[in-house]
């Protein structure tokens, strides 16, 4: 992975030196990643873009170049010398890629100085934001495709090389099953797609002699697009035609693609037409600027779809273009000791969590369902063997007991002392781990509309902390 060093706000900088000016920048603090709002209207966020934050802190560094442009824009040399040794050297702690997490819940959390812990900021929000954005919006529109398969096909429309590289894995991430993205492909070991243009019809003379010709060149894996002039008159009549003289020959079609017009009604008819010519194992994959309310609707229609490929609405999350996560001051250095920050907003939902904190997962007594989240002090411990109740951090007469659970701290080491302590899994590996975290939940979760609200409360010994600073600062 290339350098991101200079991928960062100017005021991380500007802070930075006003840290080594003040004598500050060695004091260790305490950063939360989180979010506040799951996107696209889901009940949950799948987290993704781990390994790029790691690969971005491994490879942090300022080249003299950087150092030189620096000065430019009116850097002093103490500050730019102290950037020219500058290498991490803190702790992170996070959640595992792939891991289902919800609002408020720390993602990651940064222990380092403050000169390190304030350049970090924007590039590892950066890099977590997009691919979970994209990752949920993939699991979102695998769930309306109700078990077909997806295929990600937003290459063209990304925004830029980046986003389309890191946004296919991500999509790969939430479910879907393969990219028309060759470099995704190559780089992250993803499975591939892809069959012919519309171009490729409209350069030979007929849609039959197009059609002949990719049936020549692709003889065991002909899928055919039949919407170039009419889908039902001509499109698919031909590939029938084709399809014959393939079988002809021992091959067996795979299937046609169907890329505009009334899709339910369409690819009905289409079904119809291939399954009277002896085509019942063709498939239909249908494109169109879907979605998962799209897909949804189809299925609801009773539309004959066995596939889908996806590529605006998806790379883009045209209906929700950003997760909103960020990076708040938890804890700082006073006196040698680590002390618990709060901000205080007219907005409740702003109004962090303080302290150094942990997330701790209640399972059935399975352990294959999640029941609810508990963000809790980092030296909290819970006996199993006694029921655990827990409270709404607002409504605090609502509450839940558990009596046979079973508990699970989700974040594990990611950095110390600078060094990478983190297995890194492969693409698959990270698939597979977001799908069994989807499975934990219960269909309310991942309804499409209206989903159930997942209970994350506050520990007792928190929710007091919280309470007592918001309390002082009140009071001030």
């Amino acid at each position: 992975m290339r350098n991101l060093s200079m991928m960062t706000d100017f005021y991380q900088l500007s802070m930075m030196q006003g840290y080594l000016d003040s004598g500050l920048n060695d004091d260790q603090v305490v950063f939360d990643l989180f979010f506040r709002k799951n996107p696209c209207n889901s009940g949950f966020t799948i987290i993704a873009g781990v390994d790029s934050v790691i690969d971005y802190l491994e490879n942090l560094h300022f080249s003299e170049e950087d150092l030189h442009y620096l000065r430019e824009v009116g850097f002093r040399k103490e500050f730019l010398d102290k950037l020219k040794q500058f290498r991490f050297s803190g702790d992170i702690d996070g959640v595992p890629e792939g891991t289902v997490m919800f609002p408020h819940e720390p993602v990651m959390r940064v222990k380092a100085n403050c000169f390190e812990a304030q350049l970090i900021e924007s590039s590892i929000l950066n890099l977590i934001n997009y691919q979970s954005l994209i990752a949920t919006k993939a699991a979102r529109i695998c769930e309306a495709a109700q078990g077909d398969a997806v295929f990600e096909f937003g290459l063209r429309r990304a925004q830029g090389p980046d986003a389309a590289v890191l946004g296919s894995r991500a999509a790969y991430v939430g479910g879907c099953v393969a990219t028309s993205n060759v470099m995704a492909g190559r780089k992250f070991d993803i499975p591939v797609v892809g069959t012919h243009a519309h171009s490729w019809v409209q350069k030979f003379d007929s849609e039959l002699e197009s059609f002949r010709a990719y049936a020549k060149t692709y003889p065991d894996k002909c899928l055919l697009l039949v919407d170039t002039y009419n889908t039902l008159k001509s499109g698919v009549p031909n590939a029938i035609t084709v399809f014959n003289e393939l079988r002809a020959k021992g091959y067996e079609p795979k299937g046609i693609r169907i890329d505009s017009g009334d899709l339910a009604y369409l690819t009905k008819m289409a079904r119809k037409m291939l399954d009277d010519a002896g085509y019942p194992n063709a498939t239909i994959v249908a494109s169109s600027d879907l979605d998962e309310d799209k897909i949804h609707s189809l299925k609801m229609q009773g539309a004959r779809i066995d596939s889908w490929g996806v590529g605006t609405n998806l790379i883009t999350s045209s209906n929700c273009p950003a997760l909103g996560g960020v990076y708040k001051l938890a804890a700082a250095e006073h006196n040698g000791e680590l002390e618990p920050k709060i901000k205080i907003s007219d907005n409740p939902e702003k109004i962090t969590n303080p302290g150094f904190k942990k997330v701790t997962r209640i399972y059935d007594e399975s352990g294959l369902f999640s029941l609810a989240d508990l963000i809790m002090l980092d030296d909290e411990v819970i006996d199993e063997s006694q029921p655990l109740t827990i409270f709404h951090p607002v409504y605090t007469w609502k509450t839940k007991t558990f009596r046979r659970y079973a508990l699970k701290e989700l974040m594990v080491p990611f950095f110390r002392k600078g060094k990478s302590v983190y297995e890194k899994q492969t693409v698959q590996q990270v698939r597979n781990h977001a799908q069994l975290e989807l499975d934990s939940l219960w269909p309310e979760y991942k309804r499409l509309q209206l989903p159930q609200i997942y209970k994350v409360d506050l520990s007792e010994k928190l929710w007091k902390l919280k309470q007592d600073m918001m309390h002082q600062y009140k009071n001030n």
